[in-house]
């Protein structure tokens, strides 16, 4: 019979807790996903869901009792082609962008690192754009009071426009 030694038994306690905490991480839209994420996202965010028929989609508003808002666009396809967010944080992108947050962030990366004179001029505290053919991304705000979207342009159903996307 194997004996367990005192540290082992505090590795597995730590590492009992870091997957509870990875549990209950809060999860957002996740673009690219299929409608049945909505349900399991009211969940975790313990808000108030309210949907929306627009016909070419359907808008699903998570409401959370800090106030903050999470719009999931789904296409009559079923996957998120878009999100929105407002509130007084901005969202962890990660979780809301998925697969397509590395694409965004070397999309940054690049706009940073582009010689001034082929840069469009950015205020240091205005909105952040990334627009590139797999992703479109578009931050906005201040302190307390942040708000903006990400959609996938080839995901998105036929007669929709990006200023449908509120």
């Amino acid at each position: 019979m194997k004996r367990l030694t005192p540290n082992t038994g505090i590795q597995n306690r730590v590492l009992a807790g870091a997957l509870l905490l990875l549990l209950a991480t809060p999860a957002f839209a996740v673009l690219g996903d299929n409608a049945a994420s909505v349900l399991s996202d009211q969940a975790r965010m313990k808000g108030t869901l309210r949907s929306v028929d627009h016909r070419a989609y359907v808008m699903h508003e998570i409401t959370m009792s800090s106030g903050s808002k999470v719009r999931e666009f789904v296409s009559p396809a079923g996957a998120v082609f878009a999100v929105t967010w407002e509130g007084q944080f901005p969202p962890n992108f990660r979780q809301l962008l998925g697969p397509y947050y590395e694409q965004a962030q070397r999309a940054a990366a690049q706009q940073k690192a582009a010689p001034a004179a082929e840069q469009s001029p950015r205020v240091r505290r205005g909105p952040v754009v990334i627009n590139t053919p797999g992703v479109v991304f578009v931050q906005t705000g201040h302190t307390r009071s942040f708000h903006g979207q990400a959609y996938i342009p080839q995901l998105m159903p036929q007669g929709v426009q990006a200023s449908d996307i509120r």
